[in-house]
């Protein structure tokens, strides 16, 4: 600052109209200004460019982990299923009649039967698990039994289709997206 003051000296000397401007600026240098307070329009445009960008890489993923998380809770429902298939087949010595509404004795036709195949009467399902999968006995003999999750509703995009359970415990998969196995999905 001191050596600024000492160039407008000198120069004022040397050119008198430039005083006039020296004593504008000088003024300027003094006044103190206001400082202003808030976004711009700029910066808000831009926050809300970058909030857009991550959003569009976090979504699918977050989607993903939802759908992952739901076919967790179908796989669970499956296990479940097969100890009451297990625990049924202990009681009665076949796997047949697990359908059947009144949980009684096998009747005619095993294998068969409506009441051999369909929503399962031994084993409640959850209703979480309901809205997003639909839990059948898909196939029931004496001897084995298959047991399907079929996706439906938000999870009807799920990448894995239907998951299947047999009596020996082979996990499958029907209806999955190409190049989408059992292990992926299991």
């Amino acid at each position: 600052m001191h050596y600024r003051r000492v160039a407008h000296i000198i120069n004022l000397r040397l050119n008198p109209p430039a005083e006039y401007a020296l004593r504008y600026f000088a003024q300027q240098e003094n006044v103190t200004m206001k400082k202003s307070t808030g976004f711009t329009l700029i910066e808000l445009m831009i926050t809300v460019a970058i909030i857009g960008i991550l959003a569009s890489i976090a979504y699918p993923s977050y989607q993903d982990s939802v759908m992952k998380s739901r076919r967790a809770d179908a796989k669970g429902v499956l296990l479940g299923l097969t100890n009451a298939m297990e625990r049924r087949f202990t009681e009665k010595n076949s796997y047949c009649d697990a359908a059947l509404a009144t949980g009684g004795t096998a009747v005619t036709d095993c294998g068969t039967a409506t009441e051999d195949t369909g929503t399962p009467s031994i084993y409640t399902i959850p209703n979480e698990t309901k809205s997003f999968y639909t839990i059948t006995i898909s196939a029931a003999t004496a001897s084995s039994y298959t047991l399907s999750a079929a996706r439906t509703g938000a999870q009807a995009n799920d990448k894995c289709g239907t998951l299947t359970l047999t009596h020996t415990g082979f996990k499958g998969v029907t209806g999955a997206d190409t190049g989408v196995n059992a292990a992926d999905c299991w």
